[in-house]
């Protein structure tokens, strides 16, 4: 083991004097990757085969640089007016600019870290994973390029030459386990072989992209992509990236000898996956909006590199027809200002981010006019002819009185078991109302790391800083939730569901969604276990709540009269009190924010309830509430016979939950 250790080292020093000197030995076998019977690569065969492999390599440098046969969605040879002279947006100058100091950010929730003018690819600044694992995605080098295509400046080409052999030299297959983890994890692998056909076509006219260079590169990218297709995660987007990715080298590189095997493989994969990984409600098993978004755009971006083959043909019609359900789940559980719940490792995107997307996913399906109405913010297409709806395969509940700035919409998950970024919270939920979002899921934080980062994510993924039901404030056991009744009208809106939360404890919660206006939830605990019984909630960083434990009320306080009351009303009254809160918008930013429990104790065997009032308001004054129960009205048999009373004005509430 120490001889191969002090092999692996020798030959980095080795490699590392060839970086320096700049210049590669190219031989026969320098082709032997290249198919060389490829259309236009005649003249290189021709060189070849008279042992001109200076020539040769020359000659092919020749052929990309003129390539005009081959698209890339983003960059390509040719298009160098696009970007002269033109602004390339701040972040991706501070990149560029940045990169030439060796100063790179590898993470965007992080800053910008020094690497050394001697660049240590080993550096760890900080003990999240995601800092070393991503610094290997090497971001920066896009940008860099854009910044050459902007200025025409000769040090952005020069500099990335330098940075491509220098990783190569310092980051061979093999040279630690350690090393390996994060620079040939294939996630990491496979984000490389994306990047670099968009950065390759924007430095390929530069003067210091040589012949040499050119055989490094294309040996080093069939290297690194056919490591890829013998290393493949074994599930989960992590595998749907590899896949499009393989693909996508497969149809930009069409001269390697591997790249119809590559293609296949992509292929091959993606329409396993697709049938594996998206229920028939259109959701993608990780239960994450933000990761279902980004499946959409896999899958999409790789039927769209498959036309660029021509190979589109290997896609079923089944598959597109997948897609086009699963963009319809994003519409269904998306807030009429784009944005979307925090479920699931998510996070918050913009509107004009959203809008991008669907604009991508409106030309793939061009006779859809409801994507079409998202695309285009409304003015073209038409808006859905329904309101309330549920993907009930995987567990996604909306409640919606309108698809505009002044609707009430809210999303439950209720769901299955989720794959890796799902979190035990079945029943949270997160309630918009006229603009805001009043009650935010906590959100991620951070990813994976040390025992110190990893303290961080836990606290996020807790079940108790989510909007449902706890146990002694424990972590939910099992969230495999079952569907008892979904039902929808223009007076009320039924939903309820059972999870098995813990062992001996199961959470039947009912959401009714009376008149369009305002929400009742009814909460039965029932089983042997006992101890103390929470069902929390969470307000909105800037709520600046008023605390009423006389009546059991929590009510915001929004100076534009957009506000919310919670109350609860408990036969046996339940202790308010507040708790710890905080939401995670973006990476590795936390703010703190309002979040307060209902309790009670259960002592033994007999069904506990909660009954609680959300009740949106437009007054800078919260409104005086009770709810009474009827004759008639029985809990235990899920038949409800209720009189909601707001400010002396009744309203009978009646309901089976069943």
């Amino acid at each position: 083991m120490k001889l191969i250790r002090l092999l692996i080292i020798c030959m980095v020093l080795i490699v590392t004097d060839i970086v320096k000197a700049q210049n590669t030995l190219i031989t026969k076998e320098s082709f032997d990757i290249i198919n060389l019977q490829y259309p236009g690569l005649e003249k290189v065969k021709q060189l070849v085969e008279t042992n001109k492999f200076k020539e040769a390599s020359a000659e092919l440098l020749n052929y990309y640089r003129n390539r005009k046969t081959v698209k890339h969605p983003d960059f390509n040879v040719g298009d160098e007016a696009r970007f002269r002279g033109k602004d390339i947006g701040k972040a991706n100058k501070e990149k560029a600019d940045n990169a030439l100091d060796h100063k790179f950010q590898p993470h965007k929730g992080y800053g910008f870290y020094d690497y050394g003018t001697d660049i240590n690819w080993q550096y760890w600044p900080v003990k999240d994973n995601e800092v070393r694992w991503q610094l290997h995605r090497v971001y920066w080098w896009q940008p860099m390029g854009m910044a050459y295509r902007s200025t025409g400046d000769e040090k952005y080409a020069k500099e990335w030459v330098f940075q491509f052999r220098d990783w190569a030299a310092k980051n061979p297959l093999g040279l630690s386990a350690d090393n390996d983890r994060f620079a040939w994890r294939p996630l990491e692998v496979s984000e490389r072989i994306n990047s670099l056909p968009g950065t390759f076509n924007l430095f390929v006219p530069s003067q210091h992209f040589t012949p040499d260079f050119l055989i490094e590169f294309l040996t080093s990218f069939n290297h690194q992509t056919d490591y890829v297709t013998k290393h493949y995660s074994e599930k989960g987007n992590h595998l749907l990236f590899e896949a499009q990715r393989v693909l996508g080298a497969g149809c930009i590189f069409p001269e390697l000898k591997l790249a119809p095997k590559w293609r296949k493989s992509g292929i091959e994969i993606l329409n396993e996956e697709i049938g594996k990984q998206v229920y028939d409600d259109g959701l993608q098993w990780e239960l994450s909006p933000v990761y279902h978004n980004a499946s959409i755009d896999i899958f999409l971006r790789a039927y769209r590199y498959a036309q660029l083959a021509k190979q589109e043909h290997e896609f079923p019609a089944s598959y597109k027809q997948t897609v086009e359900k699963m963009v319809m789940a994003t519409i269904n559980f998306s807030f009429p200002d784009y944005s979307y719940p925090m479920f699931g490792d998510s996070w918050i995107g913009s509107k004009a981010g959203m809008i991008k997307q669907y604009q991508s996913w409106s030309k793939a399906f061009p006779a859809n006019t409801i994507i079409k109405y998202f695309a285009t913010d409304g003015k073209e297409g038409s808006q859905p002819n329904y309101l309330s709806n549920a993907l009930k395969t995987t567990g996604f509940y909306t409640f919606r009185n309108g698809w505009n700035d002044n609707s009430t919409v809210m999303v439950l998950k209720a769901s299955r078991p989720g794959m890796f970024h799902a979190q035990p919270d079945n029943g949270t939920f997160e309630l918009w109302i006229k603009g805001r979002n009043f009650t935010p899921d906590a959100g991620c934080y951070v990813y994976s790391g040390d025992a110190e980062i990893m303290k961080m994510r836990d606290w996020y993924r807790q079940t108790k800083v989510h909007s449902t039901l706890t146990l002694n404030n424990e972590n939910m056991v099992i969230t495999d939730a079952k569907l008892n009744k979904w039902k929808t009208d223009k007076n009320l809106d039924v939903l309820t569901y059972t999870n098995p939360s813990y062992t001996g404890l199961n959470h039947q919660r009912s959401v009714l969604f009376v008149n369009q206006k305002y929400f009742v939830i009814i909460d039965k605990a029932s089983g042997d276990a006992t101890g103390n019984l929470g069902i929390h909630f969470q307000l909105k960083e800037d709520s600046k709540p008023v605390f009423d434990t006389n009546k059991n009320s929590v009510y915001t306080n929004y100076s534009d009269n957009n506000n919310l009351l919670i109350q609860n009303f408990n036969k046996d009254k339940a202790n308010l009190k507040e708790e710890e809160g905080k939401v995670s918008y973006v990476y590795k930013k936390e703010i703190k924010r309002p979040a307060f429990v209902f309790e009670t104790t259960k002592a033994n065997n007999s069904n506990q309830y909660f009954v609680t009032l959300l009740y949106p308001y437009d007054t800078n004054e919260a409104p005086q509430a009770t709810i009474v129960e009827n004759k008639g009205n029985d809990f235990e048999k899920g038949i409800i016979n209720l009189t909601v009373i707001i400010n002396g004005k009744k309203e009978k509430l009646s309901a089976a939950l069943y």
